[in-house]
């Protein structure tokens, strides 16, 4: 009904309609009408109808309104990130947030274009308040205290009254809830709920982010106590009716510290090509639709990796016992298996509940021993399965070229890793490149995921899939205008950007000493990938459809596609997945919420970790390139990946102007010029670790 009720005043009504209007049209008729009103009252919560001042209702893409996310910004504007992607994001004015906080959902009335052409609106309805706690600094004072939030999109410091302090102290890190919003020009109010310690107390710093996100920290006692009744071992009667696939040389590749071991790979050569077989750890087996374990699941929908710890979907119990697919032990798969011919086309393909028992448990640094240093004892040791690690080279190189071939684009970034010791100090930053091993696995879970999603996809029923579409052509037309700064140029119409010509540049660049920073905002410029309940294809991997299969343990949206395969395959589908069913397009919207937000966990771990450690380094002079320029000065990007800002404040030699077209800062005198990628020397003179900043002085040779 909700459906009809959208595609009705979306394309039929051209004015808000009254609920006795709504009624009639839809002719409901007693006992019906107190349902229908709810549902009216609950899309209207949720803003997909908007009621007008008169009593009507109206859709927002119809009434001038916008309906989105609010995103802020430390200097007090805000951009709204529409709910529907045909809609652009909306500039809000410091003075036209009228209350909302950072990631509220807001309904905005747009106002026209400002200057640059972006539409530009005012908030008018808070529909869901996201900060209900707040993690910040006390600083009590003698007559006002407040919480200094530690996310600085947040503008308002939060006042607390005596009353509410539960004994924290100065300069303590807490968790604040709000006890009332900030309306007008008063500051939201709260109370003390949790004392997390002294800011500069070790373990404080990621604690502090782990509660700023909303990360759980535990299990509920009825998720323990589910785990805690999943057998350790696969009993007999599981494996009836399975495929048994125990005879092969299945093996799993995976970093050394990695406990969930999702999944496991075999290649064998046939007469046309290669059969490789996928084989991904069945956690639908024992994560249930409805349960504890489940609803816990689907509530964290993501593993999520910080630099110092692991906070994991699913127990301990399930993600590193049964489900792993731990070495020379039974384990209970899903398993795709695929014929894929010399030129790497898939010619067939079969999906089935498996049964497998890993080989050896290797990881990426060993295979690439294997592979590319002829390591003595490795290839003594794995002998009877070196011929195999061969033939993964060769398939894998096959379906590289093949992507590569459709446009698929490679963004072939050096990672970087913070090493830390067991007070949780950082003593090292180190890169770390992809190798032969990585990619292996790389290839091979994409053409798996693909596989799937072609599969379910040619079946036209409802499915999770993991979308990426098209740049938008404002951000491509930016890029040009960055990259002719470097003389590069994007061929084809911004309207209509193919994933071939940003892959074709990014292989123009790669040479380049300023290749990451192209491959940077590059990157930036596209849209960011996304689950949702309709294909819309991946642009970056220039995809008709994708899917993601292959990492149930730690991603919910892999569960949910495991279990599309199990009902697809004859499993009875019990009535709690029929629930989920129906409401599929928000499942899959608030994974990607959840995916994001592990993601904005990890990077601030990381950075906090990267700026703690370059406290060591005060006073030393780097190497670096200019990674980015602004009117207020050249940020400068170091070797080991940290960036910094030189303030223009700094620069004592000259009066700089900056101009934005050529993303430059030109000496008014000596008419000296600082470009992007430029190489130059710096000095460390300042380390900011609570605003997670360095600041720079330039070095002149």
């Amino acid at each position: 009904m909700k459906d009809r009720i959208l595609e009705f005043m979306t394309k039929k009504a051209y004015k808000p309609l009254t609920r006795e209007e709504l009624i009639a049209a839809f002719e409901i008729r007693g006992p019906g009408e107190k349902e229908f009103n709810q549902l009216l009252a609950a899309m209207e919560a949720k803003g997909l109808i908007i009621r007008t001042r008169w009593g009507g209702y109206g859709v927002p893409q119809r009434m001038n309104l916008v309906v989105g996310r609010i995103q802020g910004n430390a200097k007090g504007f805000a951009f709204v990130i529409p709910d529907f992607d045909e809609q652009e994001d909306v500039y809000i004015a410091p003075a036209d947030t009228n209350g909302a906080m950072h990631n509220d959902r807001v309904v905005v009335r747009l106002l026209g274009k400002n200057k640059g052409a972006k539409s530009e609106g005012e908030v008018i309805r808070i529909l869901e308040h996201y900060n209900i706690t707040i993690v910040g600094t006390f600083d009590k004072g003698k007559q006002f205290s407040f919480v200094i939030p530690d996310e600085t999109r947040i503008n308002y410091d939060i006042l607390v009254n005596k009353e509410d302090y539960s004994g924290a102290v100065n300069n303590e890190k807490v968790v604040v809830e709000i006890t009332r919003w900030p309306e007008g020009r008063k500051n939201p109010e709260g109370r003390i709920i949790q004392r997390l310690g002294s800011k500069d107390a070790p373990g404080t710093d990621i604690l502090s982010i782990i509660y700023q996100h909303g990360l759980p920290l535990e299990f509920p006692e009825a998720v323990l106590n589910e785990a805690k009744a999943t057998p350790e071992y696969v009993q007999s009667e599981e494996i009836k009716g399975r495929t048994d696939f125990r005879d092969l040389d299945i093996v799993t590749i995976d970093g050394a510290e990695a406990r969930d071991l999702d999944d496991a790979i075999n290649v064998i050569k046939t007469d046309t090509g290669y059969r490789l077989g996928v084989h991904i750890a069945d956690v639908t087996h024992y994560v249930r639709p409805g349960a504890a374990l489940d609803k816990e699941a689907e509530n964290r929908g993501t593993s999520v990796y910080l630099v110092d710890r692991v906070i994991p979907m699913l127990p301990e119990q399930l993600s590193n016992g049964i489900c792993s697919l731990n070495p020379k032990q039974d384990r209970l798969t899903t398993s795709l298996v695929m014929d894929i011919d010399m030129s790497g086309r898939i010619t067939d393909y079969k999906l089935s509940k498996g049964v497998i028992r890993t080989k050896e448990r290797m990881t990426y640094d060993e295979v690439f021993r294997i592979l590319r240093e002829d390591d003595p004892a490795l290839l003594e040791r794995y002998s009877d399965l070196v011929p195999q690690f061969r033939l993964m080279e060769e398939l894998a190189e096959i379906l590289s070229r093949n992507r590569t071939k459709r446009g698929a684009i490679d963004f072939d970034f050096t990672e970087t890793e913070v090493e830390l010791d067991a007070q949780g100090k950082p003593v090292a930053i180190t890169p770390r490149s992809r190798t032969i091993a990585d990619k292996i696995i790389e290839e091979f879970m994409l053409v798996a995921n693909e596989t799937v999603a072609r599969h379910f996809a040619s079946l036209d029923k409802p499915f999770v899939y993991r979308i990426h579409e098209k740049p938008a052509a404002d951000k491509i037309k930016e890029l040009n205008d960055f990259l002719h700064n470097f003389g590069y140029h994007i061929k084809g119409s911004p309207e209509d950007i193919q994933p071939k010509a940003l892959q074709q540049l990014l292989e123009k660049a790669s040479a380049e000493r300023f290749y990451r920073l192209v491959s940077t905002v590059t990157l930036r410029s596209l849209r960011q990938a996304r689950y949702s309940d309709q294909n819309a294809g991946h642009f970056g991997l220039a995809s008709e459809c994708y899917t993601h299969f292959t990492a149930p343990i730690r991603r919910y949206p892999d569960l949910l596609v495991h279990r599309f395969i199990a009902y697809w395959l004859g499993e009875p589908a019990p009535r709690a997945w029929k629930a989920q069913l129906k409401d599929l397009k928000e499942l899959a919207a608030h994974c990607s919420r959840r995916e994001r937000g592990a993601e904005e966990a990890d990077r601030e771990s990381v950075d906090l970790k990267k700026v703690e450690y370059m406290e060591a380094h005060l006073g030393e002079i780097f190497s670096g390139i200019i990674s980015g320029v602004t009117a207020f000065g050249l940020f400068v990007e170091l070797e080991n990946s940290v960036e910094g800002l030189v303030h223009i404040s700094n620069m004592h030699d000259d009066y700089y102007h900056y101009n934005e077209k050529l993303y430059s800062l030109v000496g008014e005198r000596k008419k000296q010029v600082f470009r992007l990628a430029d190489p130059v020397t710096v000095k460390l003179i300042k380390v900011n670790k609570e605003a997670r900043t360095l600041d720079f002085l330039l070095v002149q040779e």
